[in-house]
């Protein structure tokens, strides 16, 4: 559990890497919120080595954190986005490539912006993933044509990802899943007016079964 650094090009950049105990075990990429790569997200890395996960968080916000909405706003508003996209495919290849990485393919968990990447970066290298779970993000998305499973995640009461989208997302390799009373931002225990635990911990259990299942 500790910060690590990869290259982008020839540029340096910074994630959040967790080891299982065992030194070995199946890769997640996970893709931080806008809010930047806080210390809630690095402890989803924690959570999913004590489950025996290898866990990336590359930062694709490049060190800058926001507290407020305004502030998330504003970083992506003058972000250099090919400099985003690039962080987060090197990351890809960073975890695909880490020893410690015993699988040719990974999962992948995206969190509302996220969850975008994860879309991205699954168009661009449609075999990277086995299996993508997304929290309230990218609703409305087309998922059929992808080669992962998904698993969704999403508040009822969501004013950024509307429920008739949601809906729009039946797909045979994707479980989509709402949470009633809950908004965006639901899963963030670190985002108090918008955490709901009994949902939160509900999308935590059907994730973590959801990664150990096997297809049928």
């Amino acid at each position: 559990m500790t910060t690590t650094t990869f290259m982008v090009n020839s540029d340096k950049r910074e994630g959040y890497l967790a080891i299982p105990e065992s030194g070995k075990g199946n890769g997640v990429l996970v893709l931080h919120a806008w809010w930047g790569l806080t210390d809630f997200f690095k402890s989803i890395c924690d959570n999913l080595a004590t489950q025996g996960y290898v866990a990336f968080a590359p930062d694709l916000h490049h060190g800058k954190i926001a507290t407020t909405i305004d502030e998330a706003k504003h970083i992506l508003e003058t972000r250099d986005f090919p400099a985003t996209q690039a962080t987060a495919e090197a990351a890809l290849h960073f975890l695909q490539n880490h020893p410690a990485q015993k699988d040719s393919e990974l999962a992948a968990m995206g969190f509302s912006m996220g969850a975008s990447f994860v879309l991205l970066l699954d168009s661009i290298y449609p075999e990277a993933f086995k299996k993508s779970v997304l929290f309230y993000g990218v609703s409305g998305a087309d998922l059929s044509q992808s080669k992962s499973r998904f698993q969704c995640h999403y508040g009822e009461n969501d004013d950024w990802e509307p429920l008739e989208n949601v809906k729009q997302m039946k797909s045979s390799n994707a479980g989509i899943y709402t949470y009633p009373n809950a908004s965006h931002w639901f899963f963030e225990s670190d985002r108090p007016a918008h955490y709901k635990a009994e949902a939160a911990t509900l999308a935590w259990k059907r994730t973590l079964e959801f990664l150990e299942s096997h297809p049928k």
